[in-house]
Parts: C-alpha cells; sequence; structure tokens
C-alpha cells in the first residue's frame, strides 16, 4: 500500500479555517508595504512635478503599474501560502484522523491493530503513547480475567458446602462474574 497523499482535505473545517487565519494574518501584514512604496513614490512625483513634469506623468504611470504589480504579486504570494497551510494542517488533521478512526473502531470490537501514522506526519510520540496505553489496558484486562476465573471456581467450591439459603446468593455471583468473563472474552475476539 503507498504511503503517498491522496487527499489533502482530511478536516476540512479546521483546515481551510486555519489556512484563512494564516492568510489574512499574513496578508494585512504585509500589504503594508505596497502602500508604502506608494506613499514614497507620490512624494517623489510631487517633488518632480514642479522640476520635471514628463519625467513626473511618467513615474504616475509606473507608480501605478508597480502597484497593481504588487498588489497581484501579494495575493499570488498569499494564494501560495494557502496551499502552503494546507499541506503542512494535512500532517496534524492526518493523524488526528487515524486516532479518532482507530479509536472508534476499537468502541465498535473490531480488533486493535497498532496505531501508527505516516513517516511525514507529526505527532508520532501519540501513536507510541497510545499503544502503550492500550497494551497496558489489555494486560490489566487478562490480569482481571484469570483473578476472575479464580474467584469463580472459589465460590463454585464454597457453594458446595454452604446452606441452601446462601448457595442462592453465591449462584448469582456466578453468574454475574461468567457475564463479567464473556465480556472480556468478546473484546479479545
Amino acid at each position: 500500500m503507498s504511503n503517498g497523499r491522496k487527499i489533502y482535505l482530511i478536516n476540512p473545517g479546521f483546515q481551510i479555517k486555519f489556512s484563512l487565519f494564516v492568510c489574512s494574518l499574513l496578508f494585512l501584514v504585509s500589504i503594508i508595504y505596497p502602500f508604502t512604496i506608494y506613499e514614497l513614490m507620490n512624494s517623489i512625483i510631487s517633488h518632480l512635478e514642479s522640476m520635471l513634469p514628463n519625467i513626473a506623468a511618467d513615474y504616475k504611470t509606473r507608480r501605478t503599474q508597480l502597484f497593481i504589480f504588487l498588489i497581484l504579486l501579494q495575493l499570488g504570494f498569499t494564494g501560495l501560502t494557502f496551499f502552503i497551510c494546507v499541506f503542512f494542517s494535512h500532517k496534524i488533521a492526518g493523524p488526528l484522523y487515524k486516532l479518532q478512526k482507530h479509536l472508534s473502531m476499537i468502541r465498535e470490537g473490531q480488533p486493535r491493530g497498532k496505531l501508527f501514522f505516516r513517516s511525514g506526519d507529526y505527532f508520532h510520540e501519540i501513536a507510541d503513547d497510545i499503544n502503550v496505553t492500550f497494551d497496558y489496558i489489555e494486560e490489566n484486562y487478562k490480569k482481571d480475567l484469570m483473578y476472575i476465573s479464580e474467584v469463580t471456581s472459589y465460590i463454585n467450591n464454597l457453594s458446595l458446602v454452604v446452606p441452601d439459603d446462601k448457595r442462592v446468593v453465591l449462584n448469582e455471583i456466578i453468574v454475574k462474574l461468567n457475564e463479567i468473563q464473556d465480556r472480556f472474552h468478546s473484546k479479545e475476539s
């Protein structure tokens, strides 16, 4: 199976919102320089109008062209930043999506495999921590299951020597312990 990315919008709500936030901030901060250049050229043009009107007229035309070019350049840069943000947010959204699917499979009773993320994704330590945690929980399940089995055996033996009125209560306890064991066994399957 290929590890290549086919779909970059795994969590579109988060990824687009994040990308738009970064691009808006970048656009607002960096739009200052085209207006600064525009104002600088206005100062130069007003200074030249009294001494060299022909050059001043040429500068007015160039000022407008330069301003349009800088705005278009800024929009292009913002668009490129948007796609870069989508790509990098994919490396965050992908692992969270995979973790969510992994936990959902466990809740549905499907066999639990190891959680892993793609090599370029972030948060590999979370996958490792989840795997260690579930291994720990499963180990405790096995210990508890063994103990419940022992207790059931002890209660079965005890029910042979107690009076009949107490045996009913012990049988109810045995039924409940067997139900717990069945739930443990169904989780293992």
